[in-house]
Protein backbone atom coordinates (compact mmCIF):
# COMPACT_ATOMS: atom_id res chain seq x y z
CA UNK A 1 0.00 0.00 0.00
CA UNK A 2 1.40 3.39 -0.91
CA UNK A 3 1.99 6.07 1.69
CA UNK A 4 -0.28 8.47 -0.23
CA UNK A 5 -3.15 5.99 -0.07
CA UNK A 6 -2.61 5.32 3.63
CA UNK A 7 -2.55 9.05 4.39
CA UNK A 8 -5.70 9.60 2.33
CA UNK A 9 -7.53 6.87 4.25
CA UNK A 10 -6.39 8.25 7.62
CA UNK A 11 -7.78 11.66 6.70
CA UNK A 12 -10.99 10.26 5.23
CA UNK A 13 -11.93 8.28 8.34
CA UNK A 14 -10.93 10.95 10.86
CA UNK A 15 -14.49 12.33 11.26
CA UNK A 16 -15.79 8.75 11.59
CA UNK A 17 -13.35 8.15 14.44
CA UNK A 18 -14.08 11.50 16.08
CA UNK A 19 -17.82 10.86 16.18
CA UNK A 20 -17.10 8.23 18.82
CA UNK A 21 -14.04 9.71 20.54
CA UNK A 22 -15.78 13.05 21.06
CA UNK A 23 -18.58 11.08 22.76
CA UNK A 24 -16.06 9.54 25.16
CA UNK A 25 -15.05 6.31 23.42
CA UNK A 26 -11.40 5.31 23.71
CA UNK A 27 -9.86 4.10 20.48
CA UNK A 28 -7.90 0.89 20.63
CA UNK A 29 -5.76 1.07 17.49
CA UNK A 30 -3.30 -1.79 17.98
CA UNK A 31 -3.55 -5.39 19.07
CA UNK A 32 -1.41 -4.41 22.08
CA UNK A 33 -4.00 -1.76 23.05
CA UNK A 34 -6.72 -4.41 22.94
CA UNK A 35 -4.67 -6.91 24.94
CA UNK A 36 -3.88 -4.29 27.57
CA UNK A 37 -7.53 -3.27 27.86
CA UNK A 38 -8.81 -6.84 27.97
CA UNK A 39 -6.01 -7.96 30.29
CA UNK A 40 -7.40 -6.19 33.32
CA UNK A 41 -10.72 -6.44 35.13
CA UNK A 42 -12.97 -4.00 33.36
CA UNK A 43 -16.48 -4.26 34.81
CA UNK A 44 -18.77 -3.39 31.93
CA UNK A 45 -17.58 -2.14 28.56
CA UNK A 46 -19.35 -1.13 25.39
CA UNK A 47 -17.23 -2.02 22.36
CA UNK A 48 -18.14 -0.51 19.00
CA UNK A 49 -16.65 -2.13 15.92
CA UNK A 50 -16.58 1.00 13.74
CA UNK A 51 -16.73 0.97 9.95
CA UNK A 52 -16.81 3.33 6.97
CA UNK A 53 -20.12 1.98 5.64
CA UNK A 54 -23.35 3.92 5.54
CA UNK A 55 -25.04 1.91 8.28
CA UNK A 56 -22.15 2.78 10.62
CA UNK A 57 -22.55 6.47 9.81
CA UNK A 58 -26.33 6.64 9.85
CA UNK A 59 -27.13 4.06 12.51
CA UNK A 60 -24.35 2.41 14.52
CA UNK A 61 -22.36 5.43 15.68
CA UNK A 62 -25.43 7.61 16.39
CA UNK A 63 -27.18 4.73 18.16
CA UNK A 64 -24.15 4.00 20.35
CA UNK A 65 -23.59 7.61 21.36
CA UNK A 66 -27.27 8.35 21.94
CA UNK A 67 -27.93 5.11 23.82
CA UNK A 68 -25.12 5.88 26.24
CA UNK A 69 -26.44 9.41 26.72
CA UNK A 70 -30.05 8.29 27.20
CA UNK A 71 -29.58 5.18 29.32
CA UNK A 72 -29.91 5.50 33.06
CA UNK A 73 -27.19 2.88 33.47
CA UNK A 74 -23.81 3.45 31.87
CA UNK A 75 -21.00 1.04 31.09
CA UNK A 76 -17.76 1.52 32.98
CA UNK A 77 -15.81 1.81 29.72
CA UNK A 78 -16.50 2.90 26.15
CA UNK A 79 -14.04 1.57 23.56
CA UNK A 80 -13.88 1.24 19.81
CA UNK A 81 -11.84 -0.50 17.15
CA UNK A 82 -12.06 0.41 13.47
CA UNK A 83 -12.62 -2.49 11.06
CA UNK A 84 -10.73 -2.10 7.82
CA UNK A 85 -8.49 0.59 9.30
CA UNK A 86 -6.99 -0.83 12.48
CA UNK A 87 -7.05 -4.41 11.25
CA UNK A 88 -4.86 -5.99 13.91
CA UNK A 89 -6.77 -4.31 16.75
CA UNK A 90 -10.09 -5.39 15.27
CA UNK A 91 -8.91 -8.97 14.76
CA UNK A 92 -7.60 -9.11 18.33
CA UNK A 93 -10.88 -7.76 19.77
CA UNK A 94 -12.87 -10.29 17.76
CA UNK A 95 -10.84 -13.07 19.39
CA UNK A 96 -12.65 -12.18 22.62
CA UNK A 97 -16.05 -12.59 20.93
CA UNK A 98 -15.99 -16.40 21.04
CA UNK A 99 -18.51 -18.04 18.73
CA UNK A 100 -19.67 -14.74 17.19
CA UNK A 101 -19.21 -14.21 13.46
CA UNK A 102 -17.19 -11.10 12.52
CA UNK A 103 -19.53 -8.23 11.74
CA UNK A 104 -18.97 -4.56 11.09
CA UNK A 105 -20.33 -2.37 12.24
CA UNK A 106 -21.35 -4.10 15.42
CA UNK A 107 -21.55 -3.50 19.14
CA UNK A 108 -20.69 -5.75 22.05
CA UNK A 109 -21.51 -5.21 25.69
CA UNK A 110 -18.95 -6.94 27.86
CA UNK A 111 -19.19 -7.74 31.53
CA UNK A 112 -15.92 -8.82 33.12
CA UNK A 113 -14.55 -9.18 29.57
CA UNK A 114 -17.27 -11.63 28.47
CA UNK A 115 -19.85 -10.76 25.81
CA UNK A 116 -23.29 -10.45 27.43
CA UNK A 117 -25.01 -8.76 24.47
CA UNK A 118 -24.04 -8.46 20.83
CA UNK A 119 -25.60 -6.39 18.07
CA UNK A 120 -24.39 -7.56 14.64
CA UNK A 121 -24.63 -5.63 11.40
CA UNK A 122 -27.86 -7.40 10.41
CA UNK A 123 -29.53 -5.92 13.52
CA UNK A 124 -28.27 -2.45 12.52
CA UNK A 125 -28.44 -2.16 8.74
CA UNK A 126 -31.89 -1.16 7.49
CA UNK A 127 -33.33 -0.75 11.00
CA UNK A 128 -34.77 2.48 12.35
CA UNK A 129 -32.26 4.36 14.51
CA UNK A 130 -34.65 4.13 17.48
CA UNK A 131 -34.75 0.33 17.20
CA UNK A 132 -30.97 0.05 17.34
CA UNK A 133 -30.84 2.51 20.24
CA UNK A 134 -33.52 0.64 22.19
CA UNK A 135 -31.72 -2.66 21.62
CA UNK A 136 -28.57 -1.18 23.14
CA UNK A 137 -30.37 0.71 25.92
CA UNK A 138 -32.12 -2.52 26.94
CA UNK A 139 -28.75 -4.25 27.19
CA UNK A 140 -27.25 -1.40 29.20
CA UNK A 141 -30.21 -1.38 31.58
CA UNK A 142 -29.96 -5.17 32.04
CA UNK A 143 -26.22 -5.55 32.46
CA UNK A 144 -24.74 -2.29 33.81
Amino acid sequence: MSNAYEEYMKQMVLPMREELTIAGFEELTTSEDVEEFMGKPNGTALVVINSVCGCAAGLARPAATQAVLNSEKKPDHLVTVFAGQDKEATAKMREYFAGIEPSSPSMALLKDNKVVHFIPRHDIEGMPLETVMQNLIGALESHC
